[in-house]
């Protein structure tokens, strides 16, 4: 097994936290570290006790859902409740913030912002996050490394696979499905059998 860098092991925390995510429009997960160490994190979703979006649907003003906090906010707003300064730390987020975001992690002190993905990156938000010298890093995350049943996944796959081949599936009509089961798990060799 390959070791993860620490950078990668943070995004992997936050893909986790989106998994919590109450949101139906976009699952985000946000931690936030200093010194290697977790001091918070948060994903997208309702106030506390309040109404979630896969109960009751989005709330949308303006294009935008009003019944979520996003996870950025979640993970700066428990250092808040906590007492945990932020000052000088890092955030480890999915997707790129939002101006909203954007401005609050500015805001807090956060030093160096790592994202795993673009989404509707704001120029303003960019240009802001330059002059307050917030230090931006793409950190490429392979979301296949926290599928923790990746192998039993491979493994059907490739029985599935020898099925039809002894059901009378040619190898030209089973190569496209070979092909795709292994970009699909990023693997090198073919999964026939």
């Amino acid at each position: 097994m390959e070791r993860i860098t620490w950078d990668q092991f943070f995004m992997a925390q936050s893909h986790l936290l989106a998994l919590r995510s109450t949101c139906t429009r976009l699952a985000v997960g946000a931690t936030i570290v200093r010194d290697r160490r977790i001091m918070a994190g948060g994903y997208n979703g309702s106030i506390s006790g309040g109404d979630h979006c896969i109960d009751h649907g989005c709330y949308v003003v303006d294009n935008h859902c009003v019944r979520t906090i996003h996870a950025e906010m979640n993970a700066l707003l428990q250092c808040a409740k906590y007492g945990i300064t932020v000052s000088g730390a890092d955030l480890y987020v999915t997707h790129f913030p939002c101006l909203p975001c954007t401005k609050s992690i500015i805001q807090s002190g956060i030093s160096r912002l790592y994202y795993a993905q673009d989404y509707k990156n704001n120029t303003y938000a960019i240009e802001l996050l330059n002059k307050a010298g917030v230090e931006v890093i793409y950190v490429p995350f392979d979301e296949r490394k926290i599928d923790f049943l990746s192998d039993e996944k491979v493994a059907l796959y490739a029985e599935l696979i020898s099925k039809l081949r002894e059901k009378g599936a040619s190898s030209e009509e089973m190569e496209p499905y070979e092909k795709k089961v292994a970009d699909l798990f990023g693997l090198t060799t073919s999964v026939g059998i």
